[in-house]
């Protein structure tokens, strides 16, 4: 289908571009009573787009709208007035305008948060301890003190009856339980009231950093298309929700629409950005009789869709059903900690039994109970994998969980996707050349990217990009033909301009010689005399003038400039076996590889998101600690399967919140600085242990022999919990570098 770009008003309209109180916004497509703006702000500020979806909720004249965060791009349906079609209503600009004002004063509204019920298990305790210590030096009657005592010791009571009469089991309740009626009944009140502040305190951080998951949940539904262009019996064109669409009903997709459904093309050609779905870098053309999408979105081209599967029964959908089947892992790091306590129970309530059948000494049989242990372990454990994840966010690092911290720590085998996570998933231009004696390098650019100009491919784009940071001026283009997939035909300063494939220059009668192709052109034999240093990671572009063969652009998705210096320290530093996984064509893959020093049987490519899965659970299965990393649609289920995954906080929605780290600065370095406080997290927690046990080792053999006063064990207890919740929380006093 060719686009001819005679002049007309339509055109003007669909192209132009305006700024609003510094809001860029691009004009895509409109008719009466529809208009579809691109905003690049929708993709960047959260804020704006929620205080925008408000404003248009709350305006009448406004009947619906769409977003899509992907394509920067709002879709309007607006009442039309009674006297004439105005295609671009004023109050739709305002109202762009206002939700920046509005989104720049809005005041800051604290999130509702269950700190107060997380504290009141604390207080009580506090209030019990605090008693305890001013009974030591001032006359507060001991029933007030013992009072509160039992008070507080009241949740524990409860929780462990139902230990025993539900669960039939004896649980870390039990001994706190115990050992506090056994310090009570001795008259030390002090104790217990510590021995509850510090255990609560502990539970209190594993049941905040619990909820982290909670925070940043999100629906993966949200990735799929809600909306339908339907054409009806009657002809008629009507918009529905994308649920309500039928097996063999036709659907249109406009340009810069994502596609519903999945289903063959009946009519018209696109170019379709797959890159959420299969990971491709580059748009594919996609035309009448080939297998269109649901979750792709159409670069340029309108196409009617005979529709085949809708909603779960999609490719997107049925990955999205996938995620949710995952395996759940538990992350309460707070069980681990309790799981690791609830083993000490029974050895501790055994030899304090003992202990107490052989010198019938209550006091220490007391602090046998008190030396338990557990409260040094049930502190520390959690106290370190907070302070680690809050050292980690520091550092533009998210971490999901203590459990992610403790498998990360562990991983063997990293699993890299490539576009967007090993390369920048943008395209560039590399290099100009040309024919030895034709044009200058500098007039080609300027012809080509005038040729490129307003047009939406990413190859276009990316060329009007380079000229413009050459300091080329952009010179004015008139006539021009389109042709989706092929290149553009323009008039330029006089001049006949083609730019795009070799296929396309060959159909237009251009006369190619050399192919140009690294495994085809012999620059010995090469009568253009081009230098041909391209690897098979680049892609051309060709330009001829006047139907004269001219030279190519390099274009290429380049690597991202921390991967090869991450991939060498993974591999030498840390000793990871490295894997790459993609959607893309084998060729590209395989380049990649060799240019991060990569064995090409760790190449994994055109991989559809269900083999992606099973790739990482075969790694797995074979006994490997396996990370992924990924940030699109099609990553999704390879990073619910792994055992530890990676994203990036500009990726794809599905994918952040299915990851278990998410690299929030968009750079692949902040992985190391991960690896790194897991691996530290892991030897603070062995040393927390230490401090935890040692001292409690050393004090139930005085209590054991020569016999130890229930405060003195009460003093080592606490005092060895305390130091090893200090030594957890050593990453947060560690002053960064200033970055």
């Amino acid at each position: 289908m060719t686009i001819a770009t005679k002049p007309n008003i339509n055109q003007r309209l669909i192209e132009e571009s305006k700024i609003v109180t510094g809001i860029d916004y691009h004009v895509v497509h409109k008719i009466p009573g529809r208009i579809r703006f691109r905003i690049p702000l929708l993709t960047h500020d959260p804020d704006y787009t929620q205080t925008l979806r408000e404003l248009l909720k709350s305006d009448s004249r406004v009947l619906e709208f769409r977003i899509n965060i992907w394509a920067s791009s709002i879709a309007i349906y607006y009442q039309l007035a009674d006297s004439k079609h105005d295609l671009l209503p004023n109050y739709l600009i305002d109202l762009l305008q206002e939700a920046q004002i509005r989104k720049t004063h809005k005041p800051q509204i604290p999130s509702p948060t269950v700190a107060a019920s997380d504290e009141a298990g604390v207080k009580l305790p506090a209030l019990a301890t605090v008693l305890a210590l001013l009974g030591l030096g001032f006359p507060i009657p001991r029933a007030i003190i013992g009072t509160t005592v039992a008070l507080a010791a009241l949740p524990i009571a409860k929780r462990a009856y139902t230990s025993i009469t539900q669960s039939r089991k004896l649980n870390i309740d039990c001994l706190d339980l115990l050992a506090i009626a056994l310090t009570s009944a001795q008259g030390n009140l002090l104790t217990p009231a510590l021995v509850m502040t510090l255990h609560e305190i502990g539970d209190l951080i594993r049941d905040r950093t619990a909820r982290v998951t909670e925070h940043h949940a999100a629906d993966l539904l949200d990735s799929l298309g809600h909306y339908a262009w339907v054409i009806q019996p009657d002809g008629e064109r009507k918009h529905i929700l994308a649920t309500q669409v039928e097996p063999q009903d036709t659907v249109i997709v406009y340009p810069g629409e994502q596609i519903p459904v999945d289903g063959q093309i009946l009519r018209g050609q696109a170019l379709i950005d797959q890159q959420k779905l299969t990971g491709e870098s580059m748009p594919v053309l996609r035309q009448v009789g080939q297998t269109v999408y649901a979750s792709t979105l159409v670069r340029e081209g309108e196409i009617y869709i005979q529709t085949e599967r809708v909603g779960s029964a999609t490719r997107a959908g049925a990955s999205i059903e996938l995620v949710q089947q995952a395996p759940v892992h538990d992350t309460r790091m707070g069980n681990y900690a309790a799981a690791i306590a609830d083993k000490a129970v029974l050895p501790a309530l055994i030899f304090a039994g003992l202990v107490l059948a052989a010198t019938r000494s209550p006091s220490r049989a007391a602090s046998i109970l008190t030396l338990d242990f557990v409260t040094g372990i049930r502190v520390s454990l959690p106290t370190s994998f907070l302070a680690a994840l809050h050292h980690a966010t520091r550092h533009g690092v998210l971490i999901r969980s203590g459990r992610t911290l403790e498998k990360l720590a562990q991983v063997d085998t990293l699993v890299f996707d490539k576009t967007g996570t090993l390369t920048k998933g943008d395209i560039e231009v590399m290099e100009v050349e040309t024919v030895n004696g034709r044009m200058s390098s500098y007039r080609l650019l300027s012809l080509a990217a005038a040729a490129e100009q307003r047009l939406t491919h990413p190859v276009a784009q990316a060329v009007v990009r380079y000229a413009e940071k050459q300091g080329i001026e952009i010179l004015p283009r008139q006539a021009f033909t389109y042709e989706i997939g092929l290149g553009v035909r323009a008039e330029i300063d006089g001049e006949q301009v083609i730019v795009g494939s070799d296929r396309f220059l060959r159909q237009c009668g251009v006369v190619l010689d050399c192919l140009y192709e690294p495994h085809r052109c012999n620059h010995a034999d090469c009568p253009h005399h081009l230098n041909c240093r391209i690897s098979a990671h680049d892609s051309l572009l060709y330009i001829s003038v006047n139907q004269e063969f001219q030279g190519v652009i390099y274009y290429t998705d380049p690597l991202r400039p921390e991967s090869a210096s991450i991939i060498e320290k993974l591999q030498t530093e840390y000793g990871m076996e490295i894997h790459l996984l993609t959607g893309d064509n084998h060729q590209r893959a395989v380049a990649v590889a060799e240019e991060l020093n990569l064995p090409l049987s760790q190449v994994h490519a055109e991989a559809f998101p269900e083999q992606k899965a099973e790739i990482i659970q075969k790694l797995h299965n074979s006994g490997k600690t396996v990370a992924f990393t990924g940030d699109g649609l099609n990553d999704s289920i390879a990073l619910a399967y792994a055992d530890v995954s990676i994203s990036f906080g500009g990726g794809s929605e599905v994918a952040r919140e299915t990851a278990d780290i998410v690299l929030m600065d968009d750079n692949l370095s902040s992985f190391l600085e991960a690896i790194a406080i897991a691996h530290q997290t892991q030897a603070i927690i062995k040393q927390n242990i230490s401090l935890a046990v040692v001292p409690n080792l050393a004090a139930l053999g005085l209590a054991t022999t020569v016999g130890l006063h229930p405060l003195a064990a009460t003093v080592v207890h606490n005092g060895s919990a305390i130091a090893a919740g200090l030594n957890g929380l050593r990453p947060l006093m560690h002053r960064d570098p200033p970055r």
